[in-house]
């Protein structure tokens, strides 16, 4: 019987680690970033962001540096990502600044992201079932970082002072980010489908 607890402390242990519980608060803040900018609050939701991105990248090299890479954090991980990425991108369209600039924020811009996010999400399942390790790519550790970008610039425009004069370049600087962080959105969404493709080939036909 004490084996047993120890065995199931150790468990509980390996799954709720410092990694994970990372990922876990990422979530927690998703909810806070986004009450933030439902109320228009876009200085605080920056500063919400750059926490939960520091922290995205804290459980990541934690994981990896001490080995503590597990089952849930392989999934808990990615979800948290999701979750703020698309669910900031979905808050921002209310934005008028941002959906009435030239160029700006449009709703089809936010179904690519998302799109692509359930793609990607579908086809590493059906592969992993399979018994076919599809780990993240370059190209979508980049879509992850260009995006974040984005998101960055649009809310320190959005959380400019009003009144003052907004320094030089800023919008472009939202633009420019914006439709980087679109174009390898969908340039990813084809990579991941194209290795989806090669890994379904040369596995042995049943």
């Amino acid at each position: 019987m004490a084996s047993e607890r120890k065995a199931m402390h150790k468990t509980t242990a390996v799954i709720w680690n410092f990694p994970n519980l990372l990922s876990g608060f990422r979530l927690v803040l998703a909810v806070v970033l986004f009450v933030a900018l439902a109320w228009e609050q876009y200085a605080v939701g920056l500063g919400l962001f750059l926490v939960a991105t520091g922290t995205d990248w804290l459980d990541g090299w934690y994981a990896r540096r001490y080995g503590q890479v597990t089952f849930l954090g392989r999934i808990l991980d990615p979800f948290a990502d999701k979750i703020i990425i698309c669910g900031t991108f979905i808050f921002l369209l209310a934005a008028q600044p941002l959906v009435e600039m030239p160029w700006g924020l449009r709703p089809w811009m936010v179904v690519v992201i998302v799109g692509r996010e359930m793609f990607v999400t579908a086809i590493r399942s059906f592969l992993e079932q399979r018994g076919v390790d599809f780990s993240a790519k370059r190209s979508g550790k980049w879509k992850m970082f260009l995006q974040s970008l984005a998101v960055i610039a649009a809310l320190f425009y959005l959380s400019y002072p009003k009144g003052q004069p907004m320094f030089a370049g800023l919008e472009g600087i939202v633009l420019a980010t914006l439709w980087a962080a679109i174009l390898q959105t969908a340039l990813s969404g084809v990579i991941y489908a194209l290795a989806a493709v090669r890994l379904l080939q040369s596995q042995p036909s049943s």
